[in-house]
């Protein structure tokens, strides 16, 4: 898609934007992504290949425990979604103030005009090769690897860079929201690597949020669509577009209100509490004969 050199749209007067910040020119990165899209391809490649290699690998061997270099991995990515947040949020609740909802979802002036939220959807974007760290934690500690976060790994990849060289407006929405959940949630993380005691009810929470900010994404998408599709040509999402973004945030919703349903609501016992049972059960009966 073109970019549109006329967009008219006041960005947030931010207190500070530092040299890196100003440097930032779209039309740049929008070519570097371009031109380097089929190696987001090799990577997810790679990606792939490392997990069921890494399965394999760990299959006979003793787990790592690594929690000193996950709590650090956890905190500086926990770190990098605070600092996100903190500079993409005032662009988003500048625009929705002073130009409205439609604005919002259509008009991509956060990265054709506002240097700040554009280079932290930069940022964003190819932050997100590097959190296929994530999943080497996991297999090297052997623990669960469920489909719902490979493929969320996978796929994020390949649609972050496809919207960012798209231009697609409700980019907006998608790296705000993220770097917030990421917030909450790498923080969670880093914590419970350094085996804080954090209540179950914040790991509910983050799911919740994570559901939350799919039906959000699936409903910025649909927004979008019927703007365009109403004769709002100017709004920049095309059915290409539109079918990539709903498609992508409507499967994760489905896969997060499964992984809600079968950890918090479905109440089925797991093998240790089975044993647990089994002993109180014991101990009550050897109680009563006595």
């Amino acid at each position: 898609m073109n970019i549109v050199h006329d967009i008219q749209i006041t960005v947030p007067n931010y207190s500070r934007v530092f040299n890196f910040e100003e440097t930032y020119f779209y039309p740049d990165t929008q070519a570097w992504i371009t031109n380097n899209f089929p190696y987001s391809f090799y990577c997810c490649g790679i990606y792939v290949i490392l997990i069921f290699g890494g399965k394999y690998y760990m299959s006979n061997r003793p787990k790592f425990n690594l929690r000193g270099l996950l709590a650090l991995w956890s905190g500086l990515l926990a770190t990098f979604s605070i600092i996100g947040f903190s500079r993409t949020a005032p662009e988003l609740f500048h625009v929705l103030e002073q130009h409205g909802f439609y604005h919002s979802v259509c008009t991509p002036s956060n990265l054709v005009q506002d240097r700040v939220f554009g280079f932290w959807t930069w940022m964003f974007v190819l932050s997100k090769i590097p959190e296929f760290i994530d999943t080497i934690f996991i297999l090297l500690r052997k623990q669960p690897l469920i489909f719902l976060h490979w493929y969320h790994h996978l796929s994020v990849v390949l649609f972050v860079w496809y919207t960012y060289s798209e231009t697609v407006a409700t980019t907006r929405w998608y790296t705000t929201m993220n770097y917030f959940v990421h917030s909450v949630m790498y923080s969670y993380y880093s914590l419970k690597a350094m085996q804080y005691k954090v209540p179950k009810s914040v790991a509910v929470m983050i799911t919740m949020l994570r559901i939350m900010q799919m039906i959000m994404g699936s409903t910025i998408a649909t927004a979008a669509y019927y703007y365009r599709e109403s004769g709002h040509f100017e709004c920049y999402m095309s059915q290409e577009d539109f079918s990539v973004c709903y498609f992508v945030y409507f499967s994760y919703l489905v896969l997060f209100v499964k992984f809600f349903y079968k950890n918090y609501l479905s109440g089925k016992r797991t093998a240790k509490d089975e044993k647990i049972r089994f002993v109180e059960i014991a101990i009550y009966a050897n109680k009563k004969t006595n």
